[in-house]
């Protein structure tokens, strides 16, 4: 089963990124999520944006699609587009996110990370 979602690469002014782990999981992830029905990529990040962070998408630019075993869904593989976006408004906890963390993507602690992030998105961002 192939599990499509999208994904917010938001880094803080020293470069940290912002992961976010969900009510009844392990793994921090990038905040984001499934479409719905119909929903263009850009959509779907600004509703799943809205939703679990109270901040709104001013602008948002592909870093990437990205494929792996999913964090959540055991058997299933996650595609993700990760977008490096801009936001306005005070991130706060919401919906389903029960913990935000930033990382160091160059060197991320020792906690439990989605496949997709630790696998694909860091080495993405670490790349000069």
């Amino acid at each position: 089963m192939i599990v499509e979602v999208v994904g917010a690469v938001i880094r803080d002014a020293t470069g940290r990124l912002l992961t976010v782990r969900k009510r009844r999981t392990l793994r921090f992830m990038l905040p984001g999520g499934k479409l719905e029905p119909g929903e263009s990529d850009l959509e779907a990040l600004a509703r799943e944006l809205m939703e679990e962070l109270g901040v709104e998408l001013l602008s948002a630019t592909l870093l990437g699609r990205f494929e792996a075993a999913a964090a959540n869904e055991p058997g299933a593989t996650v595609r993700s587009a990760a977008y490096i976006v801009e936001i306005t408004g005070d991130i706060a906890i919401q919906a389903e996110i029960e913990e935000l963390l930033w990382i160091d993507p160059k060197a991320p602690p020792d906690v439990p990370i989605a496949p997709l992030l630790g696998e694909q998105i860091l080495p993405a961002l670490s790349l000069p």
